[in-house]
């Protein structure tokens, strides 16, 4: 298994788990952390301690998951270099034309 597989892996992982929490989010202060109990005012059952709990997942996956493309794209572009090293040393050759002929006649206007 190549590195960026791995990369591509934890990315949807993290990505999945990045859309999960939001989803439990309610931007008008509702979601997970109002259905404890708690009130406007009230931090009664840790409402509190959820919604920052939710706030800082959500960001801590956010950064993950942008390290994680940066880095994956730095496996890309490493990959990348040993392919045209590749190619280039293989371009002083002329390249054949491989196209196979065919036995059709002619097309006619």
């Amino acid at each position: 298994m190549s590195t960026f597989s791995i990369f591509l892996i934890l990315i949807l992982i993290i990505a999945f788990l990045l859309v999960v929490v939001i989803m439990v989010q309610n931007p008008k202060g509702g979601g997970l952390s109002s259905s404890f109990g708690g009130g406007g005012s009230q931090q009664i059952g840790g409402v509190k301690q959820t919604s920052d709990f939710l706030d800082k997942s959500t960001w801590v996956l956010a950064t993950a998951l942008l390290a994680l493309i940066l880095l994956s794209n730095v496996t890309i572009m490493d990959g990348g270099a040993s392919d045209s090293k590749l190619l280039n040393e293989g371009s002083s050759t002329p390249v054949e034309n491989n196209i196979p002929e065919t036995n059709l006649p002619p097309m006619e206007d």
